[in-house]
């Protein structure tokens, strides 16, 4: 059953709704990383507009989700070569 909660992302507090208790959690790590590159870039940037910065904030995480992908499908990749080496060892060993 879904929970309502409350999340605080830049001081800015958001009603939202966690289908499960991990997703609660993972939507509280999310919001507090959300948190942290915004003070980063109010840092760096604190002429910059909130919405400027938290366009910055969707980029870079944007581009961390893209490598993460990229690096998931190289390891598949090679999850399946493997897998297929590995097949094909197990078949030479039963001719024997």
């Amino acid at each position: 059953m879904a929970q309502d909660i409350t999340l605080k992302v830049a001081g800015k507090p958001y009603r939202l709704s966690a289908a499960t208790p991990e997703m609660e959690q993972l939507m509280r790590l999310a919001a507090a990383d959300v948190t942290e590159m915004m003070t980063k870039f109010d840092a760096r940037f604190p002429d910059s507009s909130p919405e400027d910065k938290l366009a910055f904030v969707a980029i870079q995480e944007a581009a961390g989700k893209l490598s993460a992908q990229k690096k998931m499908s190289r390891l598949v990749e090679e999850v399946e070569s493997l897998q297929g080496d590995v097949s094909a060892y197990l078949e030479g060993m039963m001719k024997k």
